[in-house]
């Protein structure tokens, strides 16, 4: 009896492992389609930040990419939309791209069709307000997706914007600007989605870290693109 009691738990274990690790797949889901990096021989790369906007950071962050003339995908939410409306709009008049990060930024595993539904639109009318008028691509909180919310972009014809490189969540990296850095020059390949977490006081290693990465790459001959210019550039 308590051998069938410990192989059911092992099991069990293993099912719910193997779940989490599905639902945090960056090159894999169930329905629809996902990116996480384009197959081109070109040396174009995309540059995406997440969350925000945010009226402490933007206009630092912007400065950046100026200097650089770089554009770039800002993943944002709808929430922080809704309340920096006006960063919003400095986003899009600096020719940046907004995607769909969710409105509160929750993990979308368990939710309701509903509850997915209202994420997802509350955040693209977010978005319409600011002014954008291109496709929104949608990007899931921490990357997190399994049954709902796929199912959901599939039936919407919206693809799952994933990443190849993110030096972030490396702890080894994270607190340092030039290794964060260091490792996106080194990794990257023609095609990569790059993410950073640049809008909270929290991510000033990542904002350091940014004109590093745009020197290194340039000085590979790589030229930035937004996420939508990216996918028209593949096969």
């Amino acid at each position: 009896m308590m051998k069938k009691v410990l192989i059911t738990a092992v099991v069990l274990l293993a099912t719910l492992y193997g779940i989490w690790q599905l639902s945090s797949a960056r090159s894999f889901q169930l329905f629809g389609g996902l990116i996480h990096r384009v197959n081109t021989n070109e040396k174009v790369i995309a540059l995406t930040f997440d969350d925000g906007p945010s009226k402490r950071y933007t206009d630092q962050v912007l400065a950046i990419l100026a200097a650089e003339q770089v554009t770039a995908t800002f993943f944002v939410t709808g929430k922080e939309t809704k309340q920096n409306l006006f960063q919003a709009r400095q986003l899009l008049a600096a020719g940046h791209q907004l995607g769909n990060h969710s409105y509160s930024h929750p993990r979308m595993l368990l939710m309701s069709p509903a509850a997915v539904a209202s994420e997802i639109e509350q955040t693209d009318a977010a978005i319409r307000s600011a002014g954008y008028q291109g496709d929104i691509l949608f990007r899931p909180p921490y990357g997190k997706k399994l049954l709902v919310l796929p199912w959901y972009l599939a039936e919407h014809n919206r693809l799952t914007i994933m990443w190849d490189l993110e030096p972030e969540t490396d702890p080894k990296l994270a607190s340092g600007a030039q290794a964060m850095a260091a490792y996106v020059i080194n990794n990257a390949k023609p095609g990569s989605i790059v993410l950073l977490h640049v809008m909270y006081q929290s991510r000033q290693a990542s904002r350091e870290a940014l004109p590093v990465i745009i020197e290194g790459l340039k000085q590979k001959g790589y030229r930035f693109v937004t996420v939508s210019e990216l996918l028209a550039s593949g096969p």
